[in-house]
């Protein structure tokens, strides 16, 4: 059996294994406990063999071309010198990648159709896309500044925990003042950001910066990234919030 097949079986089984705890809790309840029969079971099977081959072809994806590509860029950009360069693309990677997550957009359509039934924006179609538009770049902002900010600490080797503990005594405080209908939203932005595109993208990024400045331990020092990136948009939400809602 050729080498790299055999890689990818055993990368399928891993994709298997994982996906078994939600599987066998899913069948518990559906049979055991509600006692129904799986609706259209063929069609469910399929769509789990689906699962677990995309599952394994986007950790193979991230293997082969995502994380050696951010760390070989941070390792670049370390190389070159220029902080202002560096700083830009941390800004634009947070930025981009954010812009385009799907979670994002399905979040930002549903806070826009709500608070258009709400009556927190006139009900029309367009100001639903520009409230869901003005979410997804507040949330995709915050990201990059979060990024920039995170290569800042590991440049200049601030204390995470300090920045961490600041930002939440942060959205604690703003809460206190943000309209009640932009705080469920601001704390599930925290989530949606932090997901398929962002993190591999951005942990490279962490990663590499660590390893190619002297000093800088990548295990310490590479990791935290993703923690800002699920914690300012927190608090860029929760002052949208307090803008567009008055």
């Amino acid at each position: 059996m050729p080498k790299a097949l055999n890689n990818f079986l055993k990368l399928l089984t891993s994709s298997l294994r994982d996906l078994a705890p939600i599987i066998l809790v899913i069948a518990f309840f559906q049979i055991v406990v509600l006692r129904q029969p799986f609706p259209d079971l063929g069609t469910v099977v399929s769509g789990l063999m689906l699962v677990v081959m995309g599952l394994t072809l986007f950790i193979q994806g991230l293997e082969m071309a995502l994380f050696p590509l951010g760390e070989s860029m941070a390792q670049a950009f370390a190389r070159k010198g220029s902080l202002t360069a560096l700083l830009s693309f941390a800004f634009l990677l947070g930025f981009g990648t954010t812009v385009a997550e799907p979670a994002l957009i399905a979040v930002a359509a549903e806070a826009a159709k709500v608070a258009g039934e709400a009556g927190a924006i006139d009900a029309t179609p367009e100001a639903r896309a520009d409230y869901a538009l003005g979410l997804r770049l507040t949330v995709a902002f915050s990201v990059g500044a979060a990024i920039l900010l995170g290569v800042l600490r590991i440049l200049f080797g601030w204390p995470i925990h300090r920045l961490i503990i600041g930002g939440y005594i942060t959205v604690v405080v703003l809460t206190w003042f943000a309209p009640e209908a932009i705080i469920g939203i601001a704390y599930d932005s925290g989530g949606v950001t932090t997901s398929t595109i962002t993190v591999p993208l951005v942990t490279a990024l962490g990663v590499g910066l660590a390893h190619s400045i002297k000093g800088r331990n990548p295990l310490l020092d590479g990791f935290g990234l993703i923690a800002f990136a699920s914690l300012s948009p927190m608090i860029f939400v929760l002052i949208f919030g307090m803008v567009m809602h008055g």
